[in-house]
């Protein structure tokens, strides 16, 4: 008998409907699963909204944690053609008068015109310095020079100039076209303006005198000048106030702390100055707060929203984990501000309350007058913020571990600066090729300088050269290493400007040292202050004094400036702004041991079970139907044996009852 091939065939069953509906009352479990997956699928996706608009909240609340947010300060200028004029939050609010007599400007040299800008002119060397030029004996003293090639390569006008500009010298190098019968004349200009950039050239000729009859300027009173000089380098001098000051260039920083002034012209008569409180951006910086806040407070009341109508919860809603994040920023809002450093404790004080729905308001009026009368006090309310009660130390920084509190100072030395003195020598000083180099370490970076080969009149202009030439030298500049040199009784002083123990000051070698007294010199390294803060020690860093690790007043750091040694500083009060507090709230809550976080990898947890879950029973499935195509394929090979004997049954007996009709007739 042919086996059956295709279900149903020897039952006329429909066996694969029957199959596919059993199955599918079988995978009723696997639907189950999926139904809470998806559902804990969007849990995820809604922390993960939540999440982003935890960080988006942080991000506007960050901008306010500094108390330079809440300190600006806005300038203006009478007469805005003399000056312009900008302040920063250090500015102290006030009026100044100004008067500007002189503009500073850069020095410019001209040379003879020439007929042509290919030809050459001749070949040797070129030396520019840059550098002042004494206002009593008016000898010329270099701060940086370089020396270029001239020869067959470049020994045009035009080559000339590309080799000057390449160098970089600090000058440079134009051509002009006067329109004359010999029109082309090289100029040089010094980059930077002030006394203190005048350009010197030599020029040295390996034959005849070209280059020495056109580029020689000496800007030394009896030097020889062979470029005329079209404008003199000057330094910018003004009044602020009546009192005279005298800058090398016309954008002037540090005339009034905290205001930049960009002088554009000369005037007769003073204009005024005004810096006043800049109430404008600490208004737009509250406003901004409760914005963020309210945004963030309403971003967790539709994640855990009820409809009571529709019978609908938002899918965050009873999760403990985001009513916990509403708590918490609702504790930040109704908790004071502690430490003392700021009289404003409560936003309420300056007209921001809390609404029914638990939004915040800002009542302006009110806010107004709190800007009016309380301005100094708004950076301690909304940021970090630190008030000392010594004029002399300042508070600079602190740590997310600094505890708000009120802490005594007290400092037993104060920081100083490394120096070397040498032995006593007596001017003049003649300085030349034989001893006008030194190797000096500052602040452990090394260079070599090259002293100006001249005789020294006094120890002063001695001192004044070595240091312009080392606060020049690029490896130091590079570093930001300066140093002060000073003569006093006979011996040369080198003093760092760095603070503490990394300020030193020594010489590794040089042709100079012994004529500068400098071959024994004795040297001081400097130390680092040294106190206590809370009573407990601190660690001193240059002039800063660091909160201990493990007190209250960890990572808390204060400048001491000067004053007392081995007595009580007085105190420094430190606040944590609600801003501030905000900020490391967020901090916790997106932290990866966070509750969002934790939460997060809950539920992922959970996921990857049902997950599991499902693959178990996707297996458990398939095994099933293999079952049920077995049983119905059995049943139908059952079904059709039956019907062929059935078949051959009814035939046999048909056949029985046709030879019984024939026997009968």
């Amino acid at each position: 008998m042919a086996s059956i091939t295709s279900t149903g065939i020897g039952s006329n069953l429909d066996i694969e409907s029957i199959i596919t509906k059993l199955m599918t009352a079988e995978r009723q479990p696997i639907t189950s699963l999926q139904t809470k997956e998806a559902s804990y699928q969007s849990k995820v996706s809604a922390f993960g909204t939540l999440k982003n608009s935890l960080s988006t909240f942080q991000a506007a609340v960050k901008t306010l944690s500094s108390a330079s947010a809440f300190r600006g300060t806005t300038s203006s200028i009478a007469d805005s053609t003399i000056a312009t004029v900008s302040s920063s939050s250090s500015a102290t609010t006030g009026s100044y008068s100004l008067k500007v007599s002189k503009l500073a400007q850069a020095q410019t040299l001209v040379a003879t015109g020439q007929a042509s800008t290919s030809a050459a002119i001749g070949t040797g060397t070129i030396t520019i310095s840059l550098g002042s030029v004494s206002s009593t004996d008016g000898s010329y003293t270099s701060t940086s020079s370089k020396t270029i090639t001239v020869d067959s390569s470049n020994n045009s006008l035009t080559g000339i100039r590309d080799a000057i500009n390449d160098a970089g010298l600090g000058v440079t190098a134009s051509i002009v076209n006067d329109g004359s019968g010999t029109p082309y004349r090289l100029t040089l200009t010094a980059n930077n303006t002030g006394s203190s950039n005048v350009i010197k050239v030599s020029a040295s000729d390996t034959s005849g005198s070209a280059l020495s009859d056109l580029l020689t300027y000496d800007p030394a009173t009896t030097g020889t000048k062979n470029l005329s000089q079209t404008s003199a380098a000057q330094d910018a001098e003004l009044e602020i106030n009546g009192i005279a000051i005298k800058k090398s260039s016309n954008s002037i920083t540090d005339a009034i702390t905290g205001v930049t002034l960009n002088l554009l012209k000369t005037n007769s008569t003073t204009t005024s100055i005004s810096v006043s409180r800049d109430t404008t951006s600490v208004t737009s910086a509250v406003n901004n707060f409760v914005s963020a806040y309210n945004t963030i407070s309403n971003t967790l009341k539709q994640a855990m929203a009820y409809d009571a109508d529709t019978k609908t919860a938002a899918i965050l809603n009873g999760e403990s984990s985001v009513r916990s994040i509403q708590t918490q920023l609702r504790a930040v809002l109704n908790t004071p501000i502690e430490g003392g450093a700021s009289a404003l404790t409560l936003l309420s004080q300056v007209g921001v309350t809390t609404q029914k729905d638990g939004t915040l308001s800002v009542d302006s009026t009110k806010l107004q007058k709190a800007l009016s009368t309380n301005f100094n006090d708004f950076a301690g309310l909304f940021a970090v913020a630190g008030k000392t009660t010594d004029a002399q130390i300042s508070f600079t920084d602190s740590t997310s571990k600094t505890k708000a509190g009120n802490y005594e100072v007290f400092v037993t030395s104060l920081a100083t600066h490394g120096n070397i003195t040498g032995a006593s020598i007596t001017a003049p000083v003649t300085i030349g090729s034989s001893n006008n180099t030194m190797t000096v370490q500052l602040n452990g970076t090394s260079a070599e300088i090259t002293l100006a080969s001249k005789t020294y009149a006094s120890l002063d202009d001695l001192a004044a050269e070595i240091q312009s030439e080392i606060n020049g030298a690029s490896a130091f500049s590079s570093a930001s290493a300066t140093v002060k040199v000073t003569a006093s009784a006979g011996k040369l002083t080198l003093t760092s400007d760095l603070y503490g123990s990394s300020s030193t000051v020594s010489f590794g070698g040089g042709s100079a040292l012994t004529t500068l007294g400098l071959s024994e010199a004795t040297a001081v390294a400097g130390e680092n202050v040294k106190g206590t803060i809370n009573g407990v020690g601190a660690t001193g860093s240059g002039q800063v004094l660091t909160g201990a690790s493990g007190d209250a007043s960890e990572g808390i750091k204060i400048t001491v400036s000067g004053g007392s040694v081995g007595v009580s500083r007085g105190t420094v009060k430190y606040s944590q702004g609600y801003a501030d507090r905000f900020n490391k709230l967020v901090d916790d809550l997106l932290d990866d041991d966070g509750a969002i976080t934790s939460r997060t990898k809950n539920l992922n947890s959970i996921i990857k079970r049902l997950e599991d879950d499902q693959e178990k029973l996707s297996a458990r499935m398939t095994t099933i139907e293999k079952r049920y195509r077995a049983q119905f394929t059995a049943l139908d090979t059952l079904m059709s044996s039956m019907s062929t004997t059935s078949s051959y049954l009814t035939q046999q007996i048909t056949a029985l009852q046709n030879l019984n009709k024939q026997s009968s007739n």
